[in-house]
């Protein structure tokens, strides 16, 4: 198996919520297990997601929690989801659906390097760089 890195969201009680998006996105399969599953029995927790994976049919693999009981949520700037491919991978579609709702803070133009790049905050405060590298 070849070594991968996986982006992994932390939310604040709409896991669920984020990766349901993120599946109508990027398409896939989403597997999710609550708190409640693995014997938390507080009821304020029991249905948030402990572990989310969305794999998907590019290869994509997103994995996500809700904050766990007794730790902190501190939402931060330091974690940025990039994706980059080829014309015609469908990566404009892509950044329409993550820039919808949410803040574009680069638009998705042709930059000074030749691609069409952006870069977005999605309406769960994810921020996102999407690239379509043209041919030199």
């Amino acid at each position: 198996m070849t070594s991968r890195l996986n982006p992994y969201l932390t939310f604040n009680g709409n896991a669920r919520e984020a990766m349901e998006f993120y599946q109508s996105v990027f398409g896939g399969q989403l597997r999710l297990n609550t708190f409640g599953e693995y014997g938390m029995s507080d009821p304020a927790v029991a249905d948030n997601v402990m572990h989310a994976m969305l794999t998907t049919d590019r290869g994509y693999v997103l994995m996500a929690s809700d904050t766990a009981p007794g730790m902190s949520y501190n939402p931060g700037d330091t974690v940025t989801c990039s994706l980059s491919g080829d014309p015609g991978e469908g990566l404009e579609e892509v950044w329409e659906k993550l820039s919808d709702g949410g803040t574009v803070t680069m638009p998705f133009e042709k930059q000074m390097w030749g691609d069409l790049y952006g870069m977005c905050v999605d309406r769960f405060g994810v921020a996102w760089m999407v690239d379509v590298i043209q041919p030199q």
